[in-house]
């Protein structure tokens, strides 16, 4: 399938060089910096429901075309936008979306190249890994406009840096460099420009030797970490191994620890 407004590609790692396994995302609005219209809201959506059904893909990557990640959502489309049903619409779309990347059962990371604003800090927010370029600015900008984060921002952004940061950020409507970022542990890590997309390459290659189920499993449980109580968490974490231990995979990763070699996960 072919998408206006994204590149899609399947990569190989350094380490599996024979196989695709990895799928890398671009944002490709690079004129508008890369924001997030109706029309890409949607095309990646229906790319995410084609890269579930997979198989071979283990790791998904997001970045940005040109000086940008994202920017934010579309000014213009939502400037458009007057009548409640439609702002509803454009509301609720890039709530699914964000709601459907925090739960996709294949990890996501972002690499951040450049400005990661408002909707576009939403967007990087429900990925499971930030990566970001010492070039990146980030920040929720969203009260400059009179709006506020209603794709999830003003919900996620203090379980990642704390409540007192994430109102600073959110109420002044500032950006940070990637190196506050990363102090504040908003991003994983910063990286030289040019070093960005090794990087994020080297950290989907590794995720990408992982046993699948169990990697998928892990995910959905950190991602509910914040929400659930111990008790119940512990029934997850339970039901969850128990999958694992069934698995192929598991006697699989055995037999290759007694045989001193690099398991081959199925994913089965």
């Amino acid at each position: 399938m072919s998408y206006k407004t994204l590149t899609y590609t399947k990569e190989a790692s350094f380490l599996a060089p024979e196989e695709e396994n990895i799928g890398v995302i671009t944002l490709n609005r690079p004129d508008a910096l890369n924001a997030l219209n109706m029309e890409l809201l949607t095309e990646l959506d229906n790319l995410l429901e084609e890269i579930r059904k997979d198989e071979k893909i283990r790791v998904v990557v997001i970045t940005g075309a040109g000086r940008a990640f994202s920017a934010g959502a579309d000014i213009k489309e939502a400037e458009k936008l007057k009548e409640d049903a439609d702002i509803r619409k454009f509301v609720q779309a890039g709530q699914r979306l964000m709601d459907k990347i925090e739960n996709f059962d294949k990890p996501v990371i972002a690499a951040l190249n450049g400005y990661t604003l408002g909707g576009g800090l939403e967007l990087a927010l429900v990925c499971d890994v930030r990566i970001a370029s010492e070039t990146a600015r980030i920040g929720d900008t969203e009260v400059a406009l009179g709006l506020i984060s209603a794709w999830g921002g003003v919900l996620r952004l203090p379980k990642v840096v704390g409540r007192g940061k994430a109102t600073e950020l959110i109420l002044t409507g500032g950006m940070i460099d990637a190196k506050e970022a990363e102090r504040i542990g908003l991003v994983n890590k910063t990286v030289p420009a040019d070093e960005l997309t090794s990087t994020v390459m080297w950290t989907a290659g590794t995720i990408a030797t992982k046993a699948p189920i169990a990697v998928r499993e892990s995910k959905k449980i950190v991602t509910r970490a914040m929400e659930t109580t111990l008790e119940e968490g512990n029934k997850m974490m339970e039901e969850s191994e128990m999958l694992c231990a069934k698995s192929e995979d598991v006697r699989e990763g055995l037999r290759a620890v007694l045989e001193k070699r690099a398991p081959q996960f199925k994913g089965k």
